[in-house]
């Protein structure tokens, strides 16, 4: 998300591409996620849970998923706080 060695959790709000650098489940469609919560269950290093929301073409909510993804794969599309 910010450097691809220590990326920043992502929080509340966020709004993150989810591609094939995020997990290959996500390979042939990626999607844009608006976070709602980070998952803290342990998780192999450098991976999280994260809940959050599907988003359209339009930033409309269309889905509730939950994901397991790698941090370093994963790219902000909101501003920094």
């Amino acid at each position: 998300m910010s450097d691809r060695a220590h990326p920043r959790l992502p929080a509340a709000g966020d709004v993150v591409l989810l591609n094939r650098a995020a997990s290959v489940q996500f390979a042939a469609r990626p999607i844009r996620f608006r976070v709602i919560r980070r998952d803290e269950r342990q998780t192999y290093h450098g991976w999280c849970w994260l809940d959050g929301y599907e988003l359209d073409a339009a930033g409309d909510a269309v889905e509730r998923r939950e994901v397991f993804v790698q941090l370093a794969g994963l790219r902000r599309l909101t501003p920094r706080r």
